[in-house]
């Protein structure tokens, strides 16, 4: 525990060998794509996603995110280290950090593949030969926009994510760096998870790294996130993007486990198109950051597709956690489920903020939708906002909510045995997560235990 509280706590002590001045201009973006070698129509969506985001004005629904001060932020930062092919070349400060956080290592049996990012660029990133021999491609974004130009330009930001979508998906557009590419060829199953970690290490830093999957026809595929920043006292800003794009019979299951700094605004945008019969899943866990904004969302555009979402969100004192999911229903014997559940502590606020929408050729859609809240204390809140717009009278749609706090007799039946309240609490907390946690891989799971006992001071 002392391990990961330090490695949160300590940036490295690489320092970026290019950082632009702080603010956003015209000039930034022409650096990103000059530094990158990009082609001519990335750099022309990156100036229209710039002049989009400049007129559209900030939301004015949920946090606060006018109090963001995009003049003081540095929108590109390199750390001043190669990409390595092998784990052994990463310098030692790095390795450190991804050791100190428990990230696993590609030269481990049982990991397909590891990705890591400092900052705007990946570091390292490596693919069992196996699956390279089966088609699939696992590569950094920067890497795939050279090697796969066609296959990026028409995917990237157009049907799934369209750079106009939202101010901060415009944003991401102009200044995106890095990131994840995933290709999985037909009726190939990757048994085993890929897996990227993105650590954000520069002070009044912006990270805006970009994940595009595509599972072709009846392919399976399980991805893992993990992201972190070291804890300063100047606002950073994490605006990601994660499209991806489930055809037919394919299933994908996205997990990951977020855990930003109190300084950092995570207003990160994840978005799936799932065709006919596909099956998208989504496992998310968000601590640490002082405002988060995130609804992972599926669109059930394909006959018989199937989307899961299950999410546990941690607010403590000075957080904000504005979280949800949302289900978009196009197609007929559509179906979803979302399970939510979030804890707060400390005067943490934690709020549920959903949407789901059965479209009038929806026939047959089933949904259901529960959320669940904790609260550790009286100064602690949680809101539950779900809007639920059902156009098709055919479809079934359920939705539930609870919210309350650890009771006396729980504490006291489990004090009686022996433990003091501390212990009493993390027990019964651990419990109410328990279905997030069943849902990870083993040395996941156990991070996730080890953040909520961090969080529980």
């Amino acid at each position: 525990m002392d391990a990961l509280r330090d490695a949160l706590d300590t940036p490295s002590t690489h320092t970026p060998s290019f950082s632009a001045t702080p603010g956003l201009h015209h000039g930034v973006v022409e650096e990103i794509s000059r530094q990158k070698n990009e082609p001519a129509w990335m750099l022309a969506k990156r100036q229209k996603a710039l002049e989009l985001f400049f007129a559209a004005p900030c939301p004015t629904w949920g946090p606060d995110v006018s109090v963001i001060d995009f003049d003081a932020l540095i929108y590109f930062v390199r750390p001043d280290v190669e990409q390595a092919k092998t784990w052994d070349t990463i310098p030692a400060d790095i390795k450190s950090t991804f050791d100190k956080l428990g990230i696993p290592r590609a030269e481990q049996d049982l990991l397909a593949g590891v990705g890591a990012q400092y900052d705007s660029d990946v570091i390292y990133h490596n693919l069992k030969a196996e699956w390279e021999e089966l088609g699939v491609i696992f590569a950094n974004m920067d890497e795939a926009l050279q090697q796969y130009p066609e296959l990026v330009e028409k995917f990237f930001m157009t049907s799934c994510v369209p750079m106009h979508d939202h101010k901060f998906a415009m944003l991401h557009a102009a200044v995106w760096s890095g990131g994840t590419f995933i290709y999985v060829p037909p009726d190939v199953k990757v048994t085993i998870p890929l897996q990227a970690y993105f650590r954000m290490n520069a002070k009044h830093g912006g990270q805006f790294e970009h994940t595009l999957i595509i599972a072709d026809k009846g392919s399976e595929l399980h991805y893992i996130e993990g992201c972190s920043a070291p804890r300063f006292t100047v606002q950073s800003l994490h605006a990601g993007c994660v499209e991806i794009h489930v055809m037919e019979g394919a299933r994908v299951r996205y997990s990951s486990i977020e855990n930003w700094s109190k300084n950092t605004f995570n207003l990160n945008t994840k978005r799936a198109l799932v065709d006919k019969n596909g099956v998208m899943e989504w496992v998310n866990g968000n601590f640490g950051s002082g405002m988060t904004m995130l609804y992972p969302t599926s669109v059930l555009r394909g006959v018989g597709s199937h989307s899961d979402f299950l999410g546990v969100a941690f607010a403590g004192e000075g957080q904000v956690q504005d979280t949800g999911a949302k289900m978009i229903h196009t197609a007929p014997s559509t179906s979803s489920t979302i399970r939510s559940k979030s804890v707060s502590k400390d005067g943490g606020k934690s709020v549920y903020r959903g949407f789901v929408h059965v479209a009038p050729k929806a026939d047959g859609a089933t949904v259901s939708v529960v959320c669940d809240a904790l609260l550790l204390d009286a100064a602690s809140k949680s809101d539950t906002l779900p809007t639920m717009k059902i156009e098709n009278s055919t479809s079934t749609v359920v939705h539930e909510a609870t919210a309350g706090r650890i009771g006396d007799d729980e504490l006291f039946y489990l004090m009686s045995r022996g433990m003091d309240a501390d212990h009493a609490r993390r027990m019964l907390v651990n419990g109410f997560i328990d279905p997030i946690v069943r849902a990870l891989p083993l040395e996941y799971a156990v991070e996730l235990n080890k953040l909520i006992d961090l969080e529980m001071g």
